[in-house]
């Protein structure tokens, strides 16, 4: 089966480690599908060790590093073809992985989809970055089928369901190239972390759908460009979500932002009993950061309202991930109170 309609882009930034490791069976299991692997500026040996094992694979050296979502922006402008695979350099794939992902896009009203995503250090257990499918809750907390905060399940095929999700990882996210221009691609804003979530909310402004394939399975180091704890981190999706939810957030903005600015605080307060003080900063510097630009993120909510047809909500969940999981103690996604998801 030609999968020449498909090109894999691989975002690469000082990985040849994983490029060593990782693509190798990407080359292997992927057919006819065109691969490429997209340079940001990487200062290893990276760009030399493409050329001199891998010259079949286009390479696509960025002008500047932008991080994750103008590297890949940047790139894509540069690709030519239907479908577009975006997939992390630290993953390891398994034979025809695409073609179940390719079966779901024959559905013309899916927009993105995205494989099961396992841990590659625990092959039994779900991995942070999209487990098996994306939501948010009524305060946009994102979580997913089997992965809430920081606990992730043990597979035991009990996500083994294709479905509808609110948004799909860009950890190992297919897309239609079409769609991912017509809604801007990534908000470079973002630099990185949380803007798959951004665009699949734009998607879904126009009435598409994202889902989630888990008959395609890969395997994710995680945490290979950025640990999961870092303060960068804390302060990226800080700062990242407040940006998605004034772009975003379907009704009256202000009341919704007020309200999250204080579970914020709450945040940075349990930081500082737990003496976590770069953590603490991170929160502050993140608020910052979003203050300066709120003026240029509400004209980026004017003209995705102006742009937008119809929402979906599918994937939406309405009650508070935050008091199911600190409160109620649930930490399995199936043992949410499914009648609270759109």
């Amino acid at each position: 089966m030609s999968l020449k309609h498909i090109s894999v882009v691989i975002l690469n930034w000082n990985g040849k480690a994983f490029l060593e490791q990782f693509l190798p069976a990407v080359v292997a299991n992927s057919g006819d599908a065109k691969i490429i692997v997209a340079d940001n500026q990487s200062t290893d040996s990276s760009v030399a060790f493409l050329q001199e094992n891998y010259p079949e694979i286009q390479l696509i050296i960025n002008k500047e590093n932008g991080g994750f979502a103008k590297g890949y922006n940047d790139a894509l402008k540069q690709v030519d073809n239907e479908l577009y695979v975006l997939l992390n350099s630290d993953i390891e794939v398994t034979p025809d992985w695409l073609l179940p992902l390719k079966k779901v896009m024959h559905d013309k009203t899916v927009a993105g989809c995205q494989s099961k995503i396992k841990s590659f250090h625990d092959k039994n257990s779900f991995e942070y970055a999209g487990a098996a499918g994306g939501f948010i809750d009524k305060n946009y907390y994102p979580f997913c089928r089997g992965r809430i905060f920081d606990h992730t399940e043990a597979d035991f095929g009990q996500y083994n369901e294709t479905s509808e999700v609110f948004w799909a990882t860009g950890a190992c996210l297919m897309i239609r190239s079409d769609i991912f221009h017509k809604v801007g691609g990534f908000d470079e804003d973002f630099f990185a972390h949380m803007e798959e979530i951004d665009l699949c909310w734009r998607i879904k402004k126009l009435n598409l759908k994202l889902m989630v394939c888990p008959t395609s399975t890969v395997y994710h180091v995680g945490g290979g460009t950025l640990p999961y704890n870092s303060p960068k981190k804390i302060y990226l999706n800080f700062r990242n979500s407040l940006i998605m939810i004034t772009k975003n957030h379907e009704g009256l903005l202000f009341p919704k932002l007020a309200h999250r600015l204080i579970l914020d605080g709450v945040a940075a307060a349990k930081f500082l009993f737990n003496g976590e003080l770069k953590n603490i900063l991170a929160v502050f510097n993140a608020h910052m950061w979003y203050y300066s630009k709120l003026r240029s993120t509400l004209k980026k909510r004017k003209t995705i309202k102006a742009q937008s047809t119809q929402f979906n909500p599918t994937g939406f969940y309405k009650g508070s991930i935050l008091v199911a999981y600190f409160w109620k103690k649930i930490s399995c996604y199936s043992k949410l109170d499914q009648r609270l998801f759109k």
